[in-house]
Formats: C-alpha cells, sequence, structure tokens
C-alpha cells in the first residue's frame, strides 16, 4: 500500500462538517468502515456497479462489506453512457428498495464516472436521500466526478441534464484499479487532469508533460501522487464555492466542458468523455488565441501534451458540419438567455470567465491561433 493522503471537502449545510477523499494504493479496504462512519445503524448497503466492473473486482469488493457485517444489494448496469438513463436510475432504485435497502442505511458507487453519476443521483432520489460512498474505479472518475457531489443523468437534449447536487459521505480512491484499465481508459483520465494543471497550476503542468511518454505504464505509486494532486486541486476550488455560484468560481471547472459535451452529444456517446474534454479544451485556447486572450504559444503547449499523453488533438474534423454542434450548444446547461458562460484561458494558471454566444464560440475555435 502507498502512503495514503486524506483530503478533508467542507460539506455545506451539514452539521457533520465535511467529507474526506481518501487517495492510495489499497485504500478500497476502508469501505467497511467508511460506511458505518456514513450510516451508523447500516445493515444493508444499496450497490451500483457495471458489466465491466463488477466481473473483476465484485467478488473482493462483496467479500470486503461481509467482512465488515454489511450485506450488498447489488445492481448492475451495462458499461457506458448509455446507462445514465432515466430507466436506468428506477431500475436500480427499484433494486435498493426490493433488496431492504432502509433510509438508516447507505449505498456505495463502484465503478467510472457514469456508475458515480447515476448512483449519487439514485441515492440523493432514494427514500429522499441517502448517503453515498464513492469508490471510483477509472482515473476519470477518480480525479473528476467522484470528488464534486454533482450527480446526473443524461437526456436525449443534452448531458448531464438531469441532475442535483449530492454530496458523498466519503470518497475512496484507490489507484490500484487503474491497473486494470485498459489503455485508452487510462488516457481518457488524463484529460481532466491536464484541465486541473491548466487552470490552477504550472507545476502540475509540468509534472504530467514529465510522465505523459510512459503514461499507459506508469507504475502506481507516482501515479498516485499525480492523481492525489489533481484531486487536490479541484478539491480547494469545490470547497470554496461549491453549488457554483460564484462568478469565477467551481465555474472554472468547466473548462473544455462546453465544447467537449456538445461533441460527445453530436457523436451520439461514441467520442468519449475524456477524448471530448481534451478536444474542447483545445477550441478553448483556439477562442483564447483568437480573442487575443492569450499567446499563441499556449495553444502549442497545450497540443503538445494532449498529444504526449495519447488523447486526441483533431478538432478540425468535427468542425466541418457546423448545425449539430450549434444546436447542442444551444442545450447547455450554462447558458444564459441568448449566450453561454464560457471558459477560456490567459494562460497557465489563468483561467478567464467570459459571455459569447454560439456562434461567436463556433467561429473562434475555427482559428488555429
Amino acid at each position: 500500500m502507498t502512503a495514503i493522503v486524506s483530503l478533508q471537502v467542507p460539506l455545506p449545510h451539514s452539521a457533520s462538517g465535511s467529507y474526506t477523499v481518501r487517495v492510495g494504493t489499497g485504500v478500497a479496504v476502508e469501505i467497511g468502515a467508511a460506511l458505518r462512519r456514513a450510516a451508523p445503524k447500516i445493515r444493508r448497503v444499496g450497490v451500483l456497479s457495471d458489466s465491466n466492473v463488477w466481473p473483476l473486482h465484485g467478488e473482493a469488493m462483496r467479500a470486503r462489506l461481509d467482512a465488515a457485517g454489511v450485506q450488498p444489494v447489488v445492481h448492475i448496469v451495462a458499461a457506458g453512457e448509455g446507462s445514465k438513463s432515466a430507466a436506468a436510475l428506477c431500475e436500480c432504485i427499484g433494486t435498493w428498495a426490493n433488496g431492504g435497502v432502509s433510509r438508516t442505511d447507505a449505498t456505495l458507487a463502484f465503478g467510472g464516472g457514469v456508475v458515480g453519476d447515476l448512483g449519487g443521483l439514485a441515492a440523493h432520489l432514494f427514500m429522499r436521500g441517502v448517503p453515498i460512498v464513492q469508490c471510483p474505479t477509472s482515473l476519470l472518475a477518480m480525479v473528476d466526478a467522484s470528488v464534486g457531489g454533482k450527480v446526473a443523468i443524461d437526456h436525449p437534449v443534452a448531458k448531464n441534464l438531469v441532475g442535483a447536487f449530492h454530496f458523498p459521505a466519503a470518497v475512496l480512491v484507490d489507484p490500484g484499479f487503474v491497473a486494470t484499465l485498459p489503455a485508452p481508459e487510462r488516457i481518457a483520465g488524463a484529460a481532466e487532469m491536464v484541465k486541473h494543471a491548466l487552470l490552477f497550476s504550472a507545476d502540475h503542468f509540468a509534472a504530467l508533460f514529465a510522465a505523459a511518454p510512459g503514461w499507459t505504464s506508469l507504475a502506481a505509486e507516482p501515479l498516485a501522487e499525480l492523481v492525489a494532486t489533481s484531486i487536490a486541486l479541484k478539491v480547494a476550488c469545490v470547497a470554496a464555492d461549491p453549488f457554483e455560484r460564484a462568478p469565477a468560481g467551481r465555474v472554472l471547472l468547466n473548462l473544455g466542458h462546453t465544447v467537449g459535451h456538445a461533441l460527445e452529444s453530436v457523436s451520439g456517446y461514441t467520442l468519449g468523455h475524456g477524448p471530448a474534454v481534451a478536444l474542447g479544451i483545445i477550441a478553448a485556447a483556439r477562442l483564447s488565441c483568437a480573442r487575443s486572450l492569450a499567446a499563441p504559444a499556449l495553444l502549442t503547449q497545450i497540443v503538445e501534451i494532449l498529444a504526449a499523453l495519447g488523447l486526441p488533438t483533431d478538432l478540425d474534423r468535427w468542425l466541418a458540419d457546423r448545425e449539430p454542434l450549434r444546436a447542442a450548444l444551444a442545450h447547455d446547461k450554462k447558458r444564459g438567455a441568448d449566450a453561454l458562460t464560457y471558459i477560456a484561458l490567459a494562460d497557465i494558471g489563468n483561467p478567464q470567465v467570459i459571455v459569447l454566444g454560439a456562434d461567436d464560440i463556433l467561429s473562434s475555435i475555427a482559428v488555429r491561433g
């Protein structure tokens, strides 16, 4: 087991004060204790996992829960974005209810970002809200979705359109699970880490750049250190503005996501979240250069690190037909009456919040800087 890093995240409107994010290889063994802290009278735990994760890790997780004296009520969804649906949400809640999970119990999201988002929303709605412990197994979920309290399902109109804030009781981030991920999933997770570095830390950007050539074979300990740093950067932002109400607070974490989510939508979700965010970050850099917010060297740096990590940089192939993208941008959650809140960059560590129309965004990202 590598050294464990503990991060405390203030929990708004709660007498408990905060929740803990624990990061380190092997930390998943703490699941029983985390659930008992979340629900002292717990007898059962409503578990959500998926068809990729549970066959690999379900037996070990079930053994940990049994050892803690907690009976798991397990619901498995098909792996992939298609499970972030109203039907899957109701089926999960039905499994937990039929299995006897009660208001004095807790829930566990054990999987990637889809499981974390779907499980978090199910926990928010089940019996008007029960605690959830997040145990992410994908790199993308570890550094992003599991630690912020945003939970959602998709709607045919737009990604993550139906959602809520449901902050976890605890998050156990075990980078040991990354060893079983296929290389594309490990690469996808790096996109959110680059995002955090661009927003908040030139040092983290440099560390990721240095690690990029051997990214898919990076050993557990150095990976755990990078993961912990990335989570700490996000946690600091979330703690200062948990409900995304400040004009330049948590909204900054949407860097790359305005265009990224639109690309996911127009691709029919064949383009994964990590690659889409990478392309969205390139779009943000192009826009920043086109509007004279940033020097062209910034775009060059961003393209270089994304390419070194194995992430896509071919934004132009997605810009040939603007109408689907324009329609997707029109349904972005961050839109106002006729414009969108967009995160640009003046430099690494210097994000800028601007308001633009969809046409302005599309025109600016077509310019290569």
